[in-house]
């Protein structure tokens, strides 16, 4: 019997590596196709996702030159959330900040997240492409508000978002390497 850090970190590179990779292609193009077309980039999480959403909107806009914001500032969240309600800030805060032909990636571990979800909402009614990442039950509710879904077979907390931010951090790297569809360099 190994210890509990072999089950541990076995567990969790199980859950990285049993990736739809066809959903992380379609994932970047998402991503690279709202660049070219002059959108912006959007994340949003709570919690440990807020902290991945800040590390992917800096690593999308400094390293592979996308332009991404992250709605993780506290005066944001609580003035939006004492006017509209802790559960319709984020809805509120696209309506506010979001322009057509953006994508917004909503994170949430559980899936079921009421801001979240009514992010989700108004980013559908606003016309926004969308990208959801979730894990807990397959039935969660955000998993089918996005285009593309990238869902984590796991009830734990931390694997959730480890996998996700490796996931999202792999959709960043290949997108610096200039990769396409095929997984072929892209020449100007």
């Amino acid at each position: 019997m190994g210890s509990f850090f072999d089950r541990y970190f076995g567990e969790l590179a199980g859950l990285i590596a049993d990736v739809d990779t066809t959903a992380l292609l379609k994932a970047a193009d998402l991503i690279r196709d709202t660049d070219r077309e002059g959108g912006k980039v959007i994340l949003v999480g709570n919690g440990g996702s807020a902290a991945i959403a800040g590390h992917l909107a800096v690593d999308l806009t400094k390293a592979a030159g996308i332009r991404a914001v992250n709605f993780n500032d506290s005066s944001l969240i609580t003035c939006f959330s004492n006017d509209y309600g802790y559960d319709w800030w984020v809805a509120e805060a696209l309506k506010a900040h979001a322009d057509t032909g953006d994508l917004v990636i909503l994170i949430s571990s559980s899936g079921e997240s009421n801001n979240i979800l009514n992010g989700a909402i108004t980013a559908d009614e606003l016309g926004l492409r969308r990208l959801v990442l979730s894990g807990f039950s397959s039935a969660n509710r955000l998993r089918g508000q996005g285009e593309v879904s990238l869902w984590v077979d796991s009830s734990s907390y931390n694997h959730v978002e480890n996998a996700h931010q490796v996931w999202l951090l792999a959709i960043v790297d290949y997108l610096i390497a200039g990769l396409g569809d095929s997984g072929t360099l892209v020449t100007p």
